[in-house]
């Protein structure tokens, strides 16, 4: 019979592939306590992780079992692995620990020691026949491994931190940060989901735009599989939002301008276009230059192509923001491109606004107002909105999709709307520095009295 017990070892690093913790699921063991107050598995646990070879060697000839296994089923060659203990992996080897045992999350010794790059621990398990987890997308055939194809071994978590809504990671590759999303059971587990998958990322690595954050390749060939994206370090729009407040007419045009010249390119794409359906603040990242990309598209949803698509499942707020979903999809009705072009424009109302759409409700409310044909009010004065704007946005959020204007519109609109704004400020500007030349030629003009009369004293 296996043995496990119903604790949990949570002292130094976690499995690779654990998701992120909730307040409420942090159970961490007072180190001090560890000693006196654990019985003898879980204190082989902590003696893995400390690197107490004498204590190993004891527990293991007192009969503790090598490959005990706490509630997460991490046994003390995870924490070994996950912790550069390389004599503490070669002893628990040698009296039989099981080397490619997974955890509740899937996740092997050796694909700890790969995560956090402890590449002697790595040598050491390879040598005892550990095998890298094999992803649904493998290939036998060497030449059949796609170009995108990143070993993840090049990729280096230390001192990673989350960022996107801790759907990404901060990594290192090839000494470059790059941002990297873990993807889900669902998608491992589900043949059309990988196969969706599959057609995506060669559909990604074509995708080059200035507005639409670039892919720069995927870990399919072992578990977990991996998307890697640029990493822009001013993060994401919401944060900006949130600290600056409501933007200037002509601030918020030009980040309009951006987000729709890259949902844009992503409709039009040919042959198939591509909905984002989760666009909101958090998937919008601000480049070095202070421009917006699109981030996140078809990664978390797979691939949408078809003329209209439809959930597997109605939507609920655990799945996305529900502040920026369009009605239909709330409705689990099929939609289309359109449901891009109703968050975008909560979006651009919110940058005017300086608040999200219906702050003042619960966010499990919010799909309910817009099924009721509800939108959030106009509250910034009428001088806020240039000539245009507001109808736009309300075209933008209509009830029937087919009356939401395209991107390439909306692009129009916007450079229209943006012309009349540089006309206006250019005039302001102008007419002073026009009086500023003239009262100063008038003050140089021999036959100015005034001026005459000033040289005169002067001399």
């Amino acid at each position: 019979m296996e043995a496990m017990m119903q604790g949990r070892f949570t002292l130094g690093k976690q499995s690779s592939l654990k998701p992120p913790e909730r307040d409420d699921e942090s159970v961490v063991v007072d180190e001090q306590e560890i000693p006196e107050a654990i019985d003898d598995t879980i204190r082989l646990m902590y003696l893995a992780n400390e690197g107490d070879l004498e204590g190993i060697e004891e527990l293991l000839n007192s009969g503790t079992n090598v490959n005990f296994k706490d509630i997460d089923g991490r046994t003390a060659l995870h924490i070994a692995a996950c912790q550069w203990r390389t004599d503490v992996v070669e002893l628990l080897l040698r009296r039989g620990a099981e080397v490619d045992r997974k955890d509740r999350w899937g996740s092997t010794p050796l694909a700890d020691a790969i995560y956090y790059k402890n590449h002697d621990v790595i040598k050491l398990l390879e040598k005892h026949g550990a095998k890298p987890l094999m992803a649904p997308m493998h290939v036998h055939n060497a030449r059949e491994v796609p170009e995108y194809e990143i070993d993840p071994k090049e990729l280096d978590f230390t001192n990673s931190v989350e960022i996107t809504k801790g759907t990404f990671r901060i990594a290192l590759w090839r000494g470059t940060q790059v941002a990297v999303k873990t993807l889900g059971d669902d998608v491992i587990t589900d043949e059309d989901k990988v196969t969706a998958f599959r057609d995506e990322l060669a559909l990604l690595q074509k995708i080059r735009h200035p507005n639409v954050v670039q892919f720069l390749g995927a870990v399919t060939q072992s578990s977990p599989m991996m998307i890697v994206t640029e990493y822009l370090p001013k993060g994401d729009f919401r944060a900006y939002l949130k600290r600056k407040g409501a933007l200037k007419p002509m601030t918020a045009i030009k980040f309009a301008l951006d987000i729709a010249r890259g949902m844009n390119y992503l409709h039009e794409h040919k042959p198939e276009a591509i909905i984002h359906r989760d666009l909101e603040p958090s998937n919008i990242l601000r480049d070095d230059s202070g421009h917006l990309k699109v981030a996140d598209f078809g990664v978390s949803k797979l691939l949408q192509v078809a003329n209209t698509v439809k959930e597997d499942r109605p939507l609920t707020c655990q799945d996305t923001s529900c502040r920026y979903v369009a009605p239909e999809v709330f409705r689990n009705e099929e939609y289309d491109t359109k449901v891009d072009v109703f968050s975008f424009a909560l979006i651009l109302q919110e940058m005017i606004e300086g608040r999200p759409p219906f702050s003042e409700k619960y966010e499990d409310e919010v799909p309910k107002s817009y099924v009721a044909k509800e939108r959030p009010p106009f509250r910034a004065p009428a001088k806020h909105y240039p000539h245009g704007l507001k109808e736009l946005i309300e075209e933008c959020w209509s009830e029937k999709p087919s009356q939401r204007p395209t991107f390439k519109t909306i692009i129009g609109r916007l450079d229209e709307i943006n012309n009349r704004l540089s006309h206006k400020r250019r005039w302001k500007v102008r007419p002073l520095k026009c009086f500023q030349n003239l009262e100063a030629i008038w003050k140089k003009d021999p036959y100015n009295p005034s001026s005459r009369s000033c040289e005169s004293r002067n001399g």
